[in-house]
């Protein structure tokens, strides 16, 4: 049940007589870049279209989904819009806070960006004080444990595959042949390898700094995102909701903490 689509008076009714009337799953994406080929709304549209495949399978409540995240690393690409660690920590919690005064006490995170992840859960320790339980779900994460031929990195194909599912018509497909184009930006004797990351010594040491420094394209990964198509895409994003599906009816018999 999406309360977006909703009267506040159906609402009041879900939560008096539905199974699931102490839930509620909030997708959070972000609006970043995704490499040359890849609409700016991607870490938004996945989750939304997996939201959309499991109401067919589940009424469990459904929160309207939170567009921007935060991602103040790809603030350099045209068009990416942060609402930074600080801004989206505000944000979930209003929206937390929300759903808890009207008896909502489980709470299922979809998320989309990995950027979001230290947030969602600091404000996931926060309701567990109050009482509540929040469950993150990294897609992307998951759909890669679910089927290693699926894992990928930013804007690759793991995720041109999914925005394929969703529309390919959102995908750019004079853009997909793009290399990868990773600059050493902190000089050849510790090269990039991927988001913040440079090697040194058979190390990793992270050296945060905005992507456009060390990325001329915006996708980063090992995934190709020639590879992609739409039939992946929807294999994928169907097994997700189903696991989500499932996921709902393990969490709605899980114990609540004591405040």
């Amino acid at each position: 049940m999406r309360i977006a689509q909703n009267s506040w008076l159906r609402v009041s009714n879900y939560l008096k007589e539905s199974p699931y009337h102490d839930m509620a799953v909030i997708a959070i994406g972000s609006i970043e870049s995704h490499g040359r080929h890849m609409p700016l709304g991607t870490d938004m549209l996945i989750p939304d279209k997996i939201l959309e495949l499991m109401e067919q399978k589940t009424d469990i409540l459904i929160a309207p989904t939170l567009p921007y995240g935060a991602t103040d690393q790809l603030m350099g690409f045209p068009g990416t819009i942060s609402l930074g660690l600080d801004g989206l920590t505000l944000v979930l919690t209003r929206i937390t806070d929300a759903l808890y005064r009207y008896g909502i006490r489980k709470f299922i995170i979809l998320n989309g960006h990995g950027g979001n992840i230290k947030t969602i859960e600091s404000v996931g320790l926060g309701l567990h004080k109050k009482g509540s339980l929040l469950a993150l779900i990294n897609w992307w994460l998951i759909a890669g444990e679910l089927n290693p031929a699926w894992k990928g990195g930013h804007g690759g194909a793991e995720e041109t595959a999914g925005v394929m599912a969703v529309n390919p018509d959102y995908i750019d497909m004079d853009q997909i042949t793009q290399p990868q184009l990773l600059k050493n930006d902190i000089g050849d004797a510790l090269p990039t390898i991927g988001f913040n990351n440079v090697a040194f010594k058979g190390g990793t040491i992270s050296i945060p700094r905005e992507a456009h420094n060390y990325s001329d394209n915006g996708w980063i990964g090992p995934d190709a995102p020639t590879q992609a198509t739409k039939e992946w895409g929807q294999e994928m994003l169907a097994t997700m909701a189903d696991y989500i599906t499932d996921f709902i009816e393990a969490f709605k018999q899980a114990p609540l903490p004591t405040p």
